[in-house]
């Protein structure tokens, strides 16, 4: 079963509880009032009835906010999760364009930018190629194989990466983020069995996509640690410590429809 059945389906249970509560409160309330008006005196009985009434409303409001909510939550989290995921996505592709180029990867923003602005690829080909070489031992020519690399022409990284978009301009800015929060990105070069290996990092903490959210949603949002969330307190691609440009987010993000 994908994750998107799965959410529906827990969705028609919170509703079909929702409705089951709202139906005990309304028998309920009949309940009362049958036995307000069969059994206590007639001048209390309009007061009761008022009170009862305006309970049972005000139960129910905060029974219906107490299932909706999370249902709400997930809509909202889905939605601001994708934005988010897709500039990390943009911030990805560009730091492995610098780093074909550069060897290394880009430790701040601006310096990224530039090079989708004006970087450019080069276009090479490979052939197998040979040559005669005297052998000065046997004073015979013997061949030697080879291979050739020609430059066959540039590409510029924007040309490639984003076509006739220029959101990379803004790939550094957080949606939805109420301070104008940008993203936090680091590079670096880490020793791995001895290899040099460049690195890097962009991440954003959930609290500042999510600042509007109810308190104890983000909380519990924060502590997920599953294959099918976005685990942890951060939404983030790459790593400092690890030679990776995954996202720690699920496979549902990645679906071309979301």
């Amino acid at each position: 079963m994908s994750v998107t059945a799965k959410l529906t389906q827990k969705d028609n249970i919170r509703m079909l509880n929702l409705i089951l509560i709202v139906v005990v409160i309304c028998l309920l309330t009949i309940g009362l009032v049958f036995l307000i008006d069969r059994f206590l005196p007639q001048k209390i009985k309009p007061i009761l009835v008022i009170a009862f009434g305006l309970l049972s409303i005000f139960l129910g409001y905060k029974i219906y906010q107490s299932i909706n909510a999370p249902i709400e939550f997930k809509k909202v989290r889905k939605e601001r999760f994708s934005q988010v995921i897709a500039k990390l996505k943009d911030i990805r592709d560009s730091q492995e364009a610098y780093k074909t180029v550069n060897g290394k990867f880009a430790n701040d923003f601006n310096s990224l930018v530039k090079f989708v602005d004006t970087g450019s690829y080069t276009i090479t080909q490979q052939r197998d190629s040979s040559f005669m070489r005297m052998n000065k031992v046997y004073q015979i020519e013997l061949q030697v194989d080879t291979v050739v690399i020609d430059t066959l022409g540039f590409v510029k990284v924007k040309d490639s990466l984003f076509k006739n978009d220029d959101r990379y301009k803004s790939m550094m800015e957080v949606p939805y983020a109420q301070g104008g929060e940008k993203f936090e990105m680091k590079a670096d070069i880490i020793d791995k069995s001895g290899y040099k290996a460049p690195v890097f990092e962009a991440k954003i903490k959930k609290d500042v996509v999510l600042y509007d959210q109810p308190a104890d949603l983000v909380s519990r949002e924060n502590a997920h640690q599953s294959v099918e969330e976005v685990n942890g307190t951060e939404i983030k691609v790459g790593s400092l410590t690890d030679v990776s440009t995954n996202g720690n987010w699920p496979p549902i993000y990645d679906r071309k429809d979301n």
